[in-house]
């Protein structure tokens, strides 16, 4: 389960945008699930404090993550 959490950043390089795996997910982006930085690596999701981007495909991740684990 832990290969599917990868979280989607986008850089610029030279002008044009770059999406990649990011090295972990926003604090927005785990606040917007509703999960704490603490639940979350409790959890084994991985956490950049570095980030302040709220992405809508990373939400869009989390929530389906938290469905698998909460068997909703």
């Amino acid at each position: 389960m832990e290969g599917e959490l990868k979280p989607i950043v986008r850089r610029k390089h030279r002008g044009i945008v770059i999406s990649r795996v990011g090295r972990g997910f926003s604090r927005k982006e785990l606040e917007e699930v509703g999960l704490s930085v603490k639940d979350a690596r409790k959890l084994g999701i991985y956490v950049d404090v570095r980030r302040s981007s709220l992405r809508d495909e990373n939400v869009k991740i989390l929530r389906e993550f938290l469905k698998k684990i909460r068997g909703d």
